[in-house]
C-alpha cells in the first residue's frame, strides 16, 4: 500500500506546479478578485449554505482554489495533502490572496493524527480524491471521527458509473470496462498528460487508483454513524472526463454531448455525524 501511495504522490508532486499555473485553475484570478470561488465550490454554493465560523477541513486539497474558496464562504479552514509541491502552491496562493488558511502534510487516513477527533463542523472532499484511497470504509470512520457531534461531511466526487467507463473509445458508447465495485488490488495507469490545459512534460506517469460504489460510499458513511440528509447524482462533472464525448457549459461543467441522460458523471452527498 505504501508503494502505491509513493507512486501517486511522486505524480502529484510533479504536476501540482503545472496546474497551478494552468488557466484551468485560474490561480491569478483567486488573486485578482478577493470575491472569486472555484467552479467546483460554486456549483455547490446553495447546498453548502450558510458556512461562517464553521471550522472546516479540506480532506485532499491539493493546490487549495476549493480550500480557498471555502474560507471567503466564511469558514475558517484547514487543508490536508500529501504532496509537499502541492500544499507549497496552495500555501503560496492563500498568502497571495491575502488570506488564512493553514495546510498540513499527510496521507488522508492520518488525518486524526494530525488534527485530532471531533475538531471540525464541515469535512469537505472534492471532485478527483476518493480514486486515490484503498479503503472506502476506513474512510467514513475517519470522516467520523474529525467531526464534532452535529459536523457534516460535503462530498462532491466523480461518479463511479462513470469512472467504469471505457473513456478511450471513439465512437460514443458507454462500455463499461473497469471496476465499479471496490477491488484489493488497484488499478495502475500510465499517463504522460494530466487533466488541465498545459505544456508541461512529465517524467512520473504512473498512478494506482481504486472505484468505490455507491452503495460501498453510501455504507461506509452510515456505518462510520452519519446520517445521510442529502445525495444527488448530476449529468456533469468539471472536467472532460470522456474526450471527444463532451460539451462544456457556461459554468465550467462538462456534459454528454449526446443523449445527457444516460449515465449519472458525478453527484453530491452530505451527512450528518449524530
Amino acid at each position: 500500500m505504501d508503494d502505491y501511495a509513493e507512486l501517486n504522490r511522486a505524480n502529484w508532486d510533479e504536476r501540482a506546479p503545472a496546474h497551478a499555473a494552468s488557466p484551468d485553475y485560474g490561480v491569478q484570478r483567486f488573486i485578482r478578485d478577493p470575491h472569486h470561488l472555484s467552479d467546483v465550490v460554486r456549483f455547490d454554493r446553495e447546498r453548502l449554505g450558510d458556512i461562517r465560523g464553521q471550522r472546516g477541513l479540506h480532506l485532499q486539497c491539493h493546490i487549495g482554489t476549493d480550500t480557498l474558496s471555502l474560507h471567503r464562504l466564511g469558514a475558517r479552514m484547514s487543508g490536508l495533502d500529501f504532496s509537499p509541491p502541492a500544499l507549497a502552491e496552495a500555501s503560496a496562493l492563500v498568502s497571495a490572496a491575502g488570506a488564512e488558511v493553514d495546510f498540513v502534510e499527510a496521507d488522508a487516513y492520518r488525518a486524526v493524527e494530525k488534527f485530532g477527533s471531533a475538531q471540525f463542523d464541515l469535512l469537505y472532499t472534492g471532485i478527483g480524491a476518493l480514486c486515490w484511497l484503498p479503503d472506502i470504509a476506513r474512510w467514513g470512520r475517519l470522516v467520523a471521527e474529525l467531526l464534532r457531534p452535529g459536523g457534516r461531511l460535503f462530498l462532491r466526487e466523480g461518479h463511479p458509473a462513470m469512472w467504469a467507463i471505457d473513456e478511450r473509445r471513439a465512437d460514443g458508447a458507454l462500455v463499461a470496462d473497469y471496476p465499479y465495485f471496490e477491488t484489493a488490488e488497484p488499478l495502475i495507469w500510465e499517463d504522460e498528460t494530466s487533466y488541465v490545459e498545459t505544456d508541461a512534460s512529465f517524467e512520473h506517469n504512473r498512478t494506482a487508483s481504486w472505484n468505490h460504489g455507491i452503495g460501498e460510499i453510501l455504507t461506509a458513511v452510515l456505518d462510520g454513524g452519519l446520517s445521510v440528509t442529502q445525495f444527488i447524482e448530476h449529468r456533469s462533472v468539471p472536467w472532460e472526463a470522456l474526450p471527444g464525448q463532451m460539451t462544456r457549459d457556461e459554468q465550467g461543467e462538462w456534459w454528454l454531448a449526446d443523449r445527457q441522460d444516460r449515465l449519472p458523471l458525478s453527484y453530491t452527498l452530505q451527512a450528518v455525524k449524530d
